[in-house]
Order: structure tokens, then C-alpha cells, then sequence
């Protein structure tokens, strides 16, 4: 990121909940470890639940305005079963599934106006009706949404080594990562002990610092414009974290290069 545009990395990195995101404004983007997306004005999004994701906002644009309306299973469970929805077994990989332009979605969004109190609120008395009629439409729109909508299954036991090496930089806790990876907290250290003969605390920070010592010596990245990204809460953290593993700030190391 470029010092003359701001960025705001927003901290919520697990997504509990499968969410409906409409950008009503501004721009947004996203990262899962896998895929970095954009999203703009006019856009629909789905957000899988039990991913990672960081967020990126441009603070210096347009303000962003999202309409956000949250999921939660037991809502889904009972829509389930009221409208008798069968599952197909079918798997989208994107955390992140954008819809195709629809006037359904448009007529929607304008409906709720009169009754959005804000971000993800709407006036008591409309917000069981409109969440399910917002359902009814993302089923027409796109029936593959069937199994993302309606997947009550638990996270299963995945590959942990590539799940680690591809989200070691999301900020988030061992008993979160041995969710995501199908274990208890005791099998995850147990397995992430075998695998990398490290503890989790340990292993994530020298990753993150060997990535920041890479992103410094060979691509001449400021750390202000990167740490958060790595994972590290401060700047300051991130700089004691660095010292303490290289022997020398990482200020310093434009003049080692």
C-alpha cells in the first residue's frame, strides 16, 4: 500500500456467520489466503462462514456504506425446514462468492430503506420477514447457494501444514486454528508439534518475521505499510519482535542490503 492511500485493516478475521454484503458505497477489499478480491458500489457478496478474511478499507475515498445482513444457524435451520430445502452436496472453494447483477437484489435493497436502522439492523417489526425474503431471492438468483447457506457441518480435519503456511499472517488464536483445521486444541498442538517441531506461538511469529525480513531486504517494503498484514498487533511490537530475531531494527536494514 502506497503512503498516499490510507488503509484501515480491520481486526475481525474469523467469520462465524454466513453474512450477505451489499457495497452500497465506497470499496472494499478482501483476502482469505488464498485470493485478494475487490468489491465496489453495486456489488454482492456472500461470506462463507468459518473462514479467514482481513479486510481492507480506503479511508481517504469514498466513505464506505455496506448493508450487511447476518445469518445466524438457528434462523437457517428454521428456514431450512419451514421451506423444506434439500442440499446438493456441492462445494464453492471462494470464501468470498460474488453475485451476479440482479434486479431482485436491487429491488431488495431498495425495499429495506425505510426500515434499516443501520449496518446490520433493521426495525424490529420487518427483520424476520426481509431476511427471509432476502433467502427466497439468493436461492432464485443462485441455487447453488443452497449448500453455503445451509453446510451445518463443523469444520473437518484438513492438511494442517498447508493451512498454516497459507494463513500464518491472520492474527487469530491456536483454539481458532485448530477449529478451522478439524481438531481439538490438545490434537492441534500434538499434530502442529509433529509437523513442524515448533509450538504455534513460536512457529507464527519467526514465519511472520522471516516474511517481514523478505518483504524489507528484497522488495524494499516500509514495515508501517505491511505489519498488519503479517499478523502483528503494533508497530512496536512488530519492530521488538524483528530486533529480537535478526539482532538489528528493521530500520536498519536498508543499510545492510
Amino acid at each position: 500500500m502506497s503512503a498516499d492511500r490510507q488503509v484501515s485493516v480491520l481486526k475481525e478475521q474469523f467469520i462465524p456467520d454466513t453474512i450477505f454484503l451489499f457495497v452500497a458505497k465506497g470499496t472494499i477489499q478482501t483476502y482469505d489466503g488464498n485470493k485478494r478480491s475487490l468489491f465496489k458500489r453495486g456489488d454482492a457478496v456472500i461470506a462463507q462462514k468459518n473462514r479467514l478474511a482481513k479486510y481492507e478499507l480506503s479511508v481517504n475515498r469514498d466513505t464506505f456504506e455496506p448493508i450487511v445482513f447476518c445469518f445466524e444457524e438457528d434462523f437457517l435451520r428454521e428456514f431450512k425446514l419451514k421451506h423444506n430445502i434439500q442440499t446438493k452436496g456441492i462445494r464453492i472453494r471462494d470464501s468470498f462468492i460474488i453475485l451476479q447483477k440482479n434486479k431482485l437484489i436491487n429491488s431488495f435493497i431498495t425495499s429495506i430503506k425505510p426500515y434499516h436502522k443501520g449496518i446490520m439492523e433493521l426495525e424490529k417489526e420487518f427483520e424476520t420477514v426481509k431476511y427471509e425474503e432476502l433467502l427466497l431471492i439468493l436461492l432464485k438468483v443462485n441455487p447453488d447457494l443452497t449448500d453455503v447457506l445451509f453446510d451445518f457441518r463443523k469444520p473437518g480435519k484438513i492438511d494442517l501444514e498447508a493451512f498454516m503456511n497459507k494463513h500464518y499472517a491472520f492474527n487469530v488464536s491456536n483454539e481458532r486454528f485448530a477449529t478451522l483445521t478439524g481438531r481439538s486444541l490438545s490434537a492441534f498442538k500434538r499434530d502442529f508439534k509433529t509437523i513442524f517441531n515448533d509450538t504455534p506461538s513460536h512457529w507464527l511469529v519467526i514465519k511472520r518475521l522471516e516474511e517481514a525480513h523478505y518483504l524489507i531486504n528484497h522488495l524494499g517494503r516500509k514495515p508501517k505499510d505491511f505489519y498488519l498484514d503479517l499478523g502483528f498487533e503494533s508497530l512496536s511490537h512488530f519492530s521488538v519482535a524483528y530486533k529480537n530475531k535478526f539482532g538489528y531494527p528493521p530500520s536498519r536494514q536498508s543499510d545492510l542490503r
